[in-house]
């Protein structure tokens, strides 16, 4: 079939690669969005249908929020990006066999400024 080869195809991005994208137009403003603003703003071939699909899994998982006005829908994050990596990071740490051995892992591969601001975060008196 003509035009149907691997490189001929526009490349489909995952879900998870999907839901990321909405998440970082949603994280973007500070004001629910529509389906149709988010779609526009990640522009391409992406339907409407497709991007509504991912904010119901989205609103699914608990990480967006639903404004209802009239018929019309709005959707805003439930946490923000810091919130989400730091939650995914616990989740990690507490799934794992050793969690001291995967901070240690965790903690060589970070760059000098990273570094810098843990070691301030562990110094301040806030912390347990």
């Amino acid at each position: 079939m003509a035009g149907s080869g691997p490189h001929e195809r526009s490349e489909r991005r995952s879900a998870g690669e999907l839901e990321a994208a909405v998440l970082a137009a949603l994280w973007a403003v500070e004001r629910p969005r529509t389906p149709a603003e988010i779609q526009a703003e990640l522009g391409g071939d992406l339907a409407y249908n497709t991007v509504h699909t991912i904010l119901r899994r989205l609103y699914d998982k608990g990480l967006v929020v639903r404004d209802v006005d009239g018929r019309r829908g709005s959707y805003r994050p439930a946490r923000d990006a810091a919130e989400l990596t730091a939650e995914a990071m616990h989740d990690a740490l507490d799934r794992g066999p050793d969690p001291i051995a995967a901070l240690q892992h965790f903690v060589t591969g970070l760059s000098a400024d990273e570094a810098r601001a843990l070691k301030q975060l562990l110094d301040e008196d806030s912390l347990p």
